[in-house]
């Protein structure tokens, strides 16, 4: 992605991440490690988020090692979204939006059997999009992400 995109930010997303946590957890402390979880991802600001984070290893390291590990494999991108408005937290948290356009193209590319080339796919999607087929979601608080970039590009 740095090859194609050099500097982009990269969020994991943190509700799949809860699933791969979830997998190594001990049955009985399940509800536990996930209330410790939304409280990294729930923070007020990234130094709350990092706090709950550092609490979390503490904790969970000796009790359950493999749900650590499972944490710290998403590294830093999992607190990516604290980087941006909190208005968009929400929306960046997740690949809810970008699962489901996915899904939607997927489904109607069945139906082609397959497609020529990447610009045929291309022109496919913006057809499906331009018509009303595939609808997008503005990402929560997208004016203030304009503003942002107005501001930098200044």
């Amino acid at each position: 992605m740095e090859k194609s995109w050099p500097g982009i930010k990269v969020q994991r997303c943190t509700v799949h991440k809860l699933r791969n946590v979830e997998r190594h957890v001990p049955r009985h402390a399940l509800e536990e490690v996930k209330s410790d979880y939304h409280k990294i991802i729930n923070a007020e600001s990234l130094q709350e988020g990092n706090k709950a984070y550092r609490a979390f290893v503490v904790k969970w390291k000796k009790r359950a090692p493999k749900v650590v590990v499972s944490l710290e494999e998403a590294g830093e991108e999992l607190l990516t979204f604290y980087g941006f408005p909190d208005s968009q937290w929400k929306a960046l948290r997740t690949t809810n939006a970008i699962e489901r356009l996915n899904g939607e193209f997927r489904r109607r590319v069945k139906t082609q059997g397959s497609l020529p080339s990447a610009p045929a796919a291309e022109f496919l999607l913006f057809g499906l999009i331009i018509s009303g087929q595939i609808r997008m979601r503005r990402i929560d608080g997208w004016r203030e992400l304009k503003q942002v970039s107005l501001l930098k590009a200044a």
